[in-house]
């Protein structure tokens, strides 16, 4: 990497859904083109999602991406080059089990689903819960095989709740065992306790060599939280979730007006 690079920050951090991605899935050629000048200006780009690396795998390929991405919220290192995993964090599941029985304790029964870890872990689901279509699952047809093999995480949803009080009530009831973030319309997830985008992203920057001073980070839900405390300035979505937007440094357009390239190409534009 260049180390004379005009641009203000060296480090580039996404998200993807809601933020690099558009509705569809895919990315626009004018924010393609906005990350490979900035990148062609020194800067590094690190895609930091909150989907564990068999959901996010297809689109960095087609992104031709091969730095290193943050999958998991965090759990994951991946290098998507060798397509190899460089850290893997699981969530205890004896903890795990005792929070879920304290919020269901608490709000009644849960539709529950779970993402196993490593390269090819599969994404279990149980009876009721909802999920994107287009996402590759595997159906449970009871709970007992949630607990089979190593998780990176857990999805929760209530049957009355919105995402917002589920997550209130769960960190309310079982914050001292387990994290929870809300990652977006249905995805409410328990993670391993201290674990955000912030840790994953920053285990990535330092191997880059990079720190919090030299990066910006886009995102839009309130998972991106920990991520936009750590970076030096954090952009929200035109898109985003009023708690994300409450602490941007700025907000831009939404997700399908390019907001990322619009950032990008006005901090090119002031560097040239």
């Amino acid at each position: 990497m260049s180390s004379s690079t005009l641009l203000p920050y060296r480090l580039i951090a996404t998200d993807l859904d809601g933020t690099l991605l558009r509705g569809d899935h895919t990315v626009s050629e004018r924010s393609r083109a906005a990350l490979a000048a900035a990148t062609a200006a020194g800067a590094a780009h690190i895609v930091v999602t909150g989907r564990s690396v068999p959901w996010a795998r297809q689109i960095l390929d087609d992104l031709g991406y091969d730095g290193l991405a943050v999958c998991g919220q965090g759990a994951q290192v991946y290098h998507a080059g060798e397509h190899r995993l460089l850290t893997s964090v699981t969530l205890d599941r004896q903890l795990a089990g005792l929070a879920l029985a304290k919020i269901e304790a608490e709000i009644g029964p849960l539709f529950l689903a779970a993402s196993q870890d490593g390269l090819d872990g599969d994404v279990l689901v149980g009876a009721g819960y909802q999920y994107h279509p287009e996402l590759p699952v595997i159906h449970m047809k009871d709970d007992s095989r949630l607990w089979s093999s190593p998780l990176n995480k857990l999805y929760v949803q209530h049957p009355n709740l919105d995402d917002d009080a589920l997550a209130k009530v769960a960190r309310e009831v079982a914050g001292d065992l387990v994290g929870v973030t809300m990652a977006g319309e249905g995805i409410v997830e328990i993670l391993p306790l201290g674990l955000s985008k912030a840790t994953g992203l920053s285990i990535a920057a330092r191997r880059l060599g990079l720190k919090a001073a030299d990066t910006i980070a886009f995102g839009d839900m309130p998972n991106d939280l920990p991520m936009f405390a750590w970076a030096a300035h954090g952009v929200a979505m035109a898109n985003a979730h009023d708690e994300l937007k409450a602490v941007a440094d700025e907000v831009t357009t939404s997700n399908e007006e390019d907001g990322i390239a619009v950032v990008l190409e006005r901090l090119l534009a002031a560097a040239a």
